[in-house]
């Protein structure tokens, strides 16, 4: 049968799928629209298939703070491709993906895709614009997040690539702006200076042991006396602390003060007994865990 241009502009606009696509489905289906439909959401999970194997390591960071501050979600979601990564079909799939994530609290990515959104199965949906946009497209991580007494704070730099969720406590009481305030600035450090760690007792023994023979090994081959290595490590460690540790990084905003103390000025200055307790760093080029 022959398919009009103006049915083909009808599927196209409901299932926003390539106009040659629509018109495929349509003859196929001979012009049942439902049938048309239902071949497009196959071929949606053809394309998902053979699309399985190739890299995604394009994409976006996206968080979300709910419940007055106390919940705060981050999750990034990837394709294939810098121009899908910027399209609005990509970026309202990740949107999409955010809000159930961020409403449904799943377990794992699995359960995320197994349960249903806006009436719809998720996974079915990412099958849908997976054809559409016809590339792999993969939710890689995600963080959920709650505190009682505390605040959670969000960044995103610019492009979407990196961001950061920050989580403190023992806020209640607190003016939120001026607060808010300081922790974007802080989430800004995090995102620029890369801190590994939140505090020196975060910090691994192990990690430390093997610093530590590192530095006496280089002080030992420098002609040290043997005697002070263990001094000339334990010097060398501080500098290794300020790398990896937020609280002992200088604070990019005044570097005459570490972040610490800056948090422990604003205390001073509000009353307060206001920590970090938290913070959770995505950007699309570190490793998935």
């Amino acid at each position: 049968m022959n398919i009009s241009a103006s049915q083909v502009k009808e599927l196209r606009d409901k299932t926003g799928a390539p106009m040659m696509d629509c018109k495929k489905a349509l003859t196929e289906s001979n012009g049942d629209f439902d049938k048309a439909i239902e071949i497009l959401r196959k071929k949606g999970a053809s394309v998902a298939a053979k699309r399985a194997e190739r890299s995604a390591n394009e994409g976006v960071i996206k968080t979300k703070i709910l419940n007055d501050g106390k919940t705060g979600v981050i999750v990034e979601i990837n394709c294939e491709t810098d121009f899908v990564a910027n399209s609005d079909d990509f970026q309202n799939f990740a949107d999409y993906l955010l809000n159930a994530i961020s409403e449904l609290k799943p377990a794992s990515v699995k359960d995320l895709m197994d349960s249903s959104f806006k009436g719809k199965k998720i996974s079915d949906v990412h099958q849908e614009v997976t054809g559409k946009i016809g590339e792999k497209l993969e939710v890689s991580r995600y963080k959920i997040q709650e505190v009682d007494n505390g605040l959670f704070v969000d960044y995103i730099h610019h492009g979407a690539k990196l961001g950061v969720l920050i989580k403190s406590e023992n806020t209640i009481g607190i003016d939120a702006n001026d607060l808010t305030g300081l922790l974007k600035d802080i989430a800004m450090q995090i995102a620029a200076m890369k801190p590994l760690y939140l505090s020196i007792a975060e910090v691994p023994k192990e990690n430390i042991e093997s610093e530590k023979e590192i530095y006496r090994e280089v002080a030992r081959k420098e002609g040290k006396p043997e005697q002070i290595l263990d001094k000339i490590a334990e010097g060398k460690l501080n500098k290794y602390y300020e790398d990896v540790c937020l609280l002992e990084q200088a604070f990019i905003k005044d570097n005459t003060k570490k972040v610490r103390e800056v948090i422990n000025d604003f205390n001073k200055e509000n009353s307060s007994q206001v920590k970090l307790s938290d913070f959770t760093r995505f950007h699309l080029s570190d490793e998935k865990k």
